[in-house]
């Protein structure tokens, strides 16, 4: 074959791909949530507004409203309580994907900063007699190394009695049920709406939008949400839970989800 017909199939590949350029990397595509969650003070305040809000509603609680006399408050960690954005800046700049070995070795470090307000607003809800129980779905081979970041930071009730993790499934129902056998739930804190009932759980965009509205007087009151534009339930939506999908598949998903005018 010549050089000219050489160059000329160059070129034409060149050009097809250019029409149709590979989806971007998910890590690549992490780059402005995190870049917002790290350098917007926008964020900040969102997490300030969270948990002045939360404190107001604490204020108003009585506790001779409740039959049981203790008061506990259910809080989510990562995102919540924690910010783990260091581990998604990480990847980007090494440009590897998220993998359980990769925030393995993140928790391993006990090195999450506190989103901002949370230490504060959890150590005044404690002076008041509240208890803080943490309920994540960090795996419980991660007790150990949670346990010293939440002490380093100085929460409240940083114990493994107040430590509900992960153990056979993801879904925290069964773990919030277990604090409310002896406790009156009066808050719940979370990043996700799975952090908050059960009736969230595995359903699709236009479901998750019906029952948050069904529960519209709870939000800012009962329910505290943390800002998280890096990942989430919302994702999994967003990819109709299906699993294993390739880039090309998932960038199609996406596409296929946002709404012009």
């Amino acid at each position: 074959m010549s050089t000219k017909i050489t160059g000329f199939f160059l070129l034409l590949s060149l050009a097809v791909q250019s029409q149709n350029p590979a989806p971007q990397k998910e890590s690549e595509l992490k780059i402005y949530p995190v870049l917002w969650q790290q350098q917007a003070s926008e964020y900040r305040a969102l997490c300030y507004q969270a948990f002045n809000l939360a404190s107001i509603r604490l204020n108003e609680i009585s506790k001779k409203k409740f039959r049981k006399e203790k008061i506990a408050i259910i809080t989510d960690l990562d995102e919540t309580i924690l910010d783990n954005s260091y581990s998604e800046a990480q990847l980007i700049k090494e440009g590897k994907e998220h993998s359980s070995q990769s925030w393995k070795e993140w928790t391993n470090r006990s090195a999450a900063t506190a989103v901002p307000g949370s230490v504060e607003f959890l150590q005044a809800a404690k002076q008041k007699g509240t208890t803080i129980f943490y309920i994540s779905n960090r795996d419980t081979s991660e007790v150990k190394s949670t346990l010293i970041n939440l002490q380093n930071l100085q929460l409240p009730d940083a114990d493994t009695a107040h430590m509900l993790f992960l153990s056979n499934t993801s879904s925290k129902e069964a773990r919030r049920q277990i604090v409310m056998k002896n406790y009156n739930v009066v808050m719940l804190l979370g990043d996700n709406l799975n952090d908050f009932a059960q009736v969230f759980e595995r359903k699709n965009i236009n479901d998750r939008f019906l029952e948050t509205d069904k529960v519209k007087g709870e939000w800012g009151k009962k329910f505290i949400v943390l800002p998280n534009p890096t990942y989430g339930e919302w994702e999994n939506a967003v990819y109709d839970y299906e699993r294993n999908l390739s880039p090309e598949q998932k960038d199609q998903k996406r596409k296929g989800k946002i709404k012009g005018y």
